[in-house]
Parts: structure tokens; sequence; C-alpha cells
């Protein structure tokens, strides 16, 4: 297991106050000789608002009300990872009251291998296998019968494991992210805008300027920014004359997805707390009611957003307009998966709906590394959550400070996290959470529903 390594006498700026910055200001913020030099940038306030709230949610797929805590994955690597998550989760007090273990259901579409790849992991990981088959009978009559209706016609297998479970996941961030300020970390509110750089080449990056004028430095220059990140590099890249092929959009992409939530009475509530976290194929997934009493069911057909940059580079970004507004065409295609899965749930209102967004890399492994470009040389990123990487918020962060002063979290981390030279155009790569990887545009879901008023 890596060590925490201290950046002793660097000033560090980390852009993001999702789970990727937060860990990271936390795990330096233990280990760093001066943690006020430590600035966490973020556009949300201190601390921020509850994910369910009449303003709705801050800005970032971390601010969430809950997050799938898991190892079922189909790479050995990815499982390891997950098993130090949770290990964490289920240990320190500071996160352990906000997770929730409820175990998982996981039904597989016919023809897919993704279930047997997850269980093949399982038994030969070293720990003991906690999966097992159900039948879809079982299913029906398990926890309450919240599946009792479900259309299982599509489905090939049902497998349990009663070792996931799930996170109150804005709680868990905010907690970590008052240790890490109470520690000595200085949190900073603002947009950044654009990165900055020093009239010395060989200097790097200066710091960012923020949408209101104002200017932060550091020595080093972190970028947590997830889905924005593409917009927050467009400029310097153009600056720096950066090849296309060399750009961050090579490396993530900003994708989204479609959030329901139902918010569920006393009586409903009590039914659905006995429900695991369940997996509705490629269709996505539903998870268990928080305190808030919201059951939240997550569209998995994700989709980009491109735009065309002032220089003529295609980027994927979210959309300037607020995150509730959401496309008739995709509200109507997500209520018919969740009344697939959940027929009871027909004809209700929603309470809220949500475009969650996130950066996705082709092989869904995380970005965690410095810049290539010597021009660059003190910008790191933390980027790529696939929609997969929450979990990790316990112990991402350590890994980040390595790469920050530059040591390594060994050969296998090292590559996995590297600066890829894989391109979109590649496809066909099996990755670490396949079903994120997006195929088709939020404008032709946009022009689905005005086709339909017309």
């Amino acid at each position: 297991m890596a060590e925490t390594s201290v950046v002793s006498g660097s000033k560090i700026l980390i852009v993001g106050a999702g789970i990727f910055g937060t860990s990271t200001a936390y795990h330096l913020s233990l280990s760093h000789p001066n943690p006020s030099s430590i600035t966490l940038l973020d556009r949300n306030a201190f601390p921020p608002a509850p994910a369910a709230n009449s303003a709705g949610p801050p800005l970032g797929a971390s601010y969430d009300i809950n997050k799938i805590v898991r190892a079922d994955y189909s790479t050995p690597f990815y499982m390891d990872l997950a098993h130090e998550a949770i290990d964490a989760w289920s240990t320190n007090p500071l996160y352990q009251r906000f997770y929730h273990r409820t175990g998982w259901i996981m039904l597989d579409e016919k023809g897919s291998d993704l279930a047997e790849r997850i269980r093949k992991n399982f038994r030969e990981c070293g720990r003991p296998d906690p999966t097992k088959d159900m039948s879809f009978e079982d299913v029906r009559e398990a926890w309450g019968g919240v599946l009792r209706e479900t259309d299982m016609k599509d489905f090939g297998n049902a497998y349990w494991n009663p070792e996931a479970g799930w996170a109150e996941a804005d709680k868990a961030v905010e907690a970590m992210l008052k240790e890490a300020v109470q520690c000595g970390v200085q949190y900073c509110q603002g947009h950044a805008v654009a990165l900055l750089l020093h009239d010395n080449p060989k200097r790097g990056v200066r710091g960012v300027k923020l949408a209101d004028g104002r200017t932060l430095e550091a020595d080093k220059v972190l970028l947590a920014t997830g889905a924005w990140t593409s917009r927050l590099m467009s400029g310097i890249e153009d600056s720096l004359s950066i090849e296309a092929n060399d750009r961050i959009e090579q490396q993530v992409k900003a994708a989204g997805v479609c959030v329901a939530h139902y918010k569920l009475s006393k009586d409903e509530k009590e039914v659905f707390d006995k429900m695991p976290v369940i997996i509705n194929g490629e269709n996505g997934d539903i998870q268990p009611p928080p305190p808030s009493s919201f059951l939240k069911f997550t569209n998995g057909r994700s989709f980009t957003n491109t735009i065309m940059t002032d220089s003529k580079h295609e980027i994927s970004v979210p959309p300037s307009y607020a995150q509730d507004v959401i496309p008739q065409a995709l509200k109507s295609e997500t209520v018919d998966i969740i009344e697939g899965i959940m027929p009871q749930m027909a004809g209700r209102k929603v309470a809220y709906w949500r475009l969650c967004w996130d950066s996705v890399t082709p092989t869904q492994y995380q970005l965690i590394a410095r810049h290539p470009d010597n021009r660059l040389s003190n910008l790191y990123f933390s980027i790529g959550g696939s929609f997969h990487s929450w979990k990790f918020l316990p112990t991402i962060g350590k890994y980040i400070s390595n790469v920050l002063s530059e040591k390594s979290n060994g050969h296998e981390k090292d590559q996995s996290w590297a600066w890829k030279d894989a391109r979109w155009s590649l496809g066909g790569t099996r990755g670490a959470h396949e079903k994120s990887l997006p195929k088709r545009e939020l404008r032709d879901l946009e022009d689905a529903s005005r086709r339909s008023r017309l």
C-alpha cells in the first residue's frame, strides 16, 4: 500500500472539491508541514448545500444524495482498490456513519458476460467470494417484493452480493472537506475560467483566473475539475499551440446521465429501506433511499455535449443551462426504464430531475498524472471518474498526493493512471466500467424533444 508522501514547501492549488479534490486536500492535510499552503477552490460555498435542496444540487457528480460502494469489477485492479476503500468505509469513524452495507443485486442482460467476469475476479482475488446466484423467482420475493412486478424477459441471470452497499454522498464529502479545513487547508469559493502561465516558460502554470477577476497562484496546480476540464484547458492549449491529439479531450470527455428522484412517504420509505442497490443491466441503477426519503433512479445511457471552440476544436462540456433542465425525450426514456424495472412507480410524479456530469476516459481508468508537456510541468490532473470512482473517496487522495510529489504509487497504478497514448478513435477496449461510455449526443435528445412538440 502506498504511503502518502509530503510535498514539502510547495504551495498547492487544488481546483475542484469533488471526491478527487477533497480526498487529496484531506490526505495532504494529514502529512503536509504547512496545510495552510494548500488551497482548495470550488464554485460551491463552504460547506456545500445538501444535494437535495430547493435551489437544485450543487454542481459536480460528487455532490449527490447517495452513491454506490462496491467491489464488483470486471478488472482485478479496481476490485483490489475497491476492497481497500470498503475497508476504510467500514472502519474510519469520519465517514463510517454514512456507509450502508445493504448488498446489491445485479440483473445482467442475455448474452452479456459481465457478471461472470466480475464473479471470476471475486473467486481469484484472495478473499472469500461473497456472491451467489439468485433465481428470478427469488428476486421477485426478496426485500419485501420491491421487484415482484419487474419484467425479467431481457435478463439472462442475476447474482447477489451482500457486501456491496451505498453511502450518503453529500454528507461524506462534507465531513472529509470539513476535516481538511479544520487541519488548516484554505477553502476558496470561486469559478476558475482560465489557467495562467508564467512569463518564464520554464516555470509552467502560475495559477488560475476566476470569473470575478481574482487570481490564485501556486507552485503546483491540480485540476480535479471533472466534466469541466476540457473547457478550462482549451484556452491554454490554444495559446501553446498544442496539437489536437495531445489535448486533454483525447484523455477525457464530459459525459452526462439523467437521474430521476421520487419523494417517498414515511410508509413507502419503510418498504424501500429493505431494498439493496439494484443494477438494472445496462439501463442504470436504483439506490435505496437516504434519510431525505428520495428514491433515485439513474438512466445509465450516457451522452456527450459536443461543441466547437473558437479555435475550431471539438470538446464535450456540460451545457450552460441548469442541470435540472431535461429534454422531454430523455425524461420519457428514463420514465420508461423506471416503469420497466419497477412498474409500481407508473404514474408517479418525479420530485426532481438532474443531469449528472462526469469525465470519462476511453478505458474508464482515471487520469492521475502530471501533464506531459514540459511547458506545463507543474500542472497535474485527477479526473476521469467515469461514473464509478466516487467509492474511492476515503483512499484515492493519498495516491494523488504521491503523484504531486513525483513519488511512484507502484508500477501498475502509475501505468493505469498515466497520460495515455490511447485515443477515442481506437475503440474496442474493454474497460473498468464499459457501460459508462457515451454513445450519443445530448443535442439529438433535445432535437427529438423539439420534434415531438411540432
